[in-house]
């Protein structure tokens, strides 16, 4: 591929994506507020640019990866930003969780400014994207997303196009809402269990063994939680931020999900209690915690 690669935003998931990209022999420009992950890039290779709007100037495809709607706009439709410096013809792909309304808004003004535009929400967490298994939820036409699908090829193993610009946004908030509740579902139920003084090993594997099973408890949480790893892969920060998209998105769409906004509240007492920046599954011991009750691990 003969294409600049521009890559704004090197954070816990940016950063290994951009990664796998210099490892598979793309050309990149890249872009942060911490020097040391544009470095670390740089070592590989990539180009380091002083800017967002710098990264657009010289790039054909430019690919954000920020923490939330506000800085997403900043970035892209603020002043010395990436619609401000891009090429008419070249193609943005943002990989953020934000709002499907900015998501849309701002593909009008890249569309007005001939510039494409695919919104690529990432499915799966932190150590998919450090092998290069991420899975992509894609929204953009046909020909911008053939011109972006080798790069996600790069940074992941599974690709859905869902639909037009948007629909990737949108498919996001519907899978991020059934992963996060799910949490604090589990959470609750292994709290009651451990109040009830059950044995943790018997309980999971009634509950492997039923319809009550789930990829959280099942796949996720004895990977993290129940053997004493809170180290974030998705942080219960980051969880409550995308559980108040999907509120206010089901509001804006006038579809009422009241399981949402009370999940949306639990996860609000977590990060009142300082669990904020653990990983989401540790939102068994925030409740534990907050009933007095011994966390859930498992025996090694």
């Amino acid at each position: 591929m003969t294409d600049m690669i521009g890559f704004v935003g090197l954070g816990r998931m940016g950063r290994p994506m951009a990664s796998n990209l210099c490892r598979k022999g793309f050309r990149l420009v890249v872009h942060d507020v911490n020097r040391d992950a544009v470095d670390e890039l740089a070592s590989l290779q990539a180009r380091p640019a002083e800017s967002a709007g710098e990264v657009a100037a010289q790039s054909d495809v430019i690919v954000t990866m920020l923490p939330n709607s506000a800085i997403v706009e900043q970035v892209l439709a603020g002043p010395g930003g990436v619609l401000e410096n891009a090429k008419p013809g070249s193609v943005i792909m943002d990989m953020s969780t934000i709002d499907p309304l900015v998501t849309d808004a701002l593909a009008k003004q890249a569309a007005a400014k001939g510039i494409g535009y695919v919104d690529a929400p990432v499915g799966r967490l932190a150590v998919h994207a450090d092998r290069g298994e991420s899975l992509f939820m894609v929204g953009g036409t046909e020909a911008d997303f053939a011109r972006v699908k080798p790069l996600l090829e790069g940074m992941g193993s599974t690709i859905h196009h869902c639909g037009p610009v948007g629909s990737g946004m949108r498919t996001k908030l519907v899978n991020n809402y059934l992963a996060v509740s799910l949490c604090q579902m589990n959470a609750e139920a292994l709290a009651l269990s451990q109040r009830f003084g059950l044995t943790l090993e018997t309980t999971l594997d009634v509950l492997y063994g039923t319809t009550a099973v789930n990829g959280q408890l099942k796949v996720n949480w004895p990977n993290k939680v129940l053997i004493d790893d809170t180290e974030p892969g998705f942080t219960i920060d980051l969880a409550h931020k995308d559980l108040s998209l999907i509120v206010d998105a089901a509001n804006a769409a006038k579809v009422p999900m009241p399981l949402a906004a009370a999940a949306r509240e639990a996860f609000s007492a977590a990060r009142a209690g300082g669990f904020g920046g653990r990983d989401f599954s540790a939102m068994v011991d925030a409740l534990c915690h907050q009933a007095g009750i011994e966390k859930p691990r498992l025996k090694r």
